[in-house]
């Protein structure tokens, strides 16, 4: 099993190859979107940015486009703009593609959800489903690790774990109705002849989907 800090650091790099994907940016407005999509999830520093920028500079996904020149009054230098390159985009649309068990855990599950716009639609079935099972495996796990612990815990420790399974509750209730939408979307398109590969519309934003405590 990889280290966290490797995972965080895929999943950092995930997010920027994507949302570079949609358009240029510089650090500063890069950081501010980069909030939007990790933030439930990381703190995004520009310590932990700029080495991932320099990385994907270096393997041939980024390149960086000064914007506007330096002046000799202020001695400002110029922004750095990121724009991802061909080999960038075909790098990101291959790691959109994946969706084994990596993509079902909690530290890349929330990423892959925020770029399901363009995932095809095989792909997210397959991603939400596994997710589904997996927390599926927590939820019998910490049932008998309650039941069998429940007599000998005071009341807040007990509040705290049921707190934590409540929580994977409500994230696989989350998860059936995500799937189901799935599926009828799909039948839905089969019928009219449409193309596929279209992302079901929900109300949840990216990256803000119920959060599994008690792991």
């Amino acid at each position: 099993m990889a280290p966290r800090s490797a995972k965080r650091s895929g999943v950092l790099e995930l997010a920027v190859l994507g949302l570079l994907d949609q358009s240029p940016m510089h650090g500063y407005e890069l950081r501010k979107r980069l909030s939007g999509v990790l933030g439930t999830f990381h703190a995004i520093s520009y310590g932990s940015l700029y080495p991932c920028l320099k990385d994907l500079v270096a393997r041939g996904w980024l390149v960086e486009d000064g914007e506007g020149e330096p002046t000799g009054l202020s001695g400002k230098r110029a922004r750095i703009v990121y724009r991802l390159t061909a080999e960038g985009k075909e790098h990101f649309q291959q790691l959109i593609a994946e969706a084994g068990p990596d993509t079902w855990e909690d530290e890349r599950f929330g990423v892959r959800l925020a770029f399901f716009g363009r995932t095809e639609a095989s792909v997210r079935m397959r991603i939400l489903e596994g997710r589904r099972s997996r927390l599926e495996e927590r939820l019998d796990t910490l049932r008998q690790s309650l039941a069998r612990s429940r007599e000998r815990l005071d009341s807040y420790t007990l509040e705290l774990q049921q707190h934590g399974l409540d929580s994977v509750e409500r994230e696989v209730r989350w998860l059936d109705e995500l799937i189901a939408s799935e599926r009828d979307a799909s039948t839905t398109t089969k019928k009219s002849g449409a193309p596929t590969g279209q992302p079901v519309t929900t109300t949840s934003g990216a990256g803000n989907y119920p959060t599994a405590h008690g792991e």
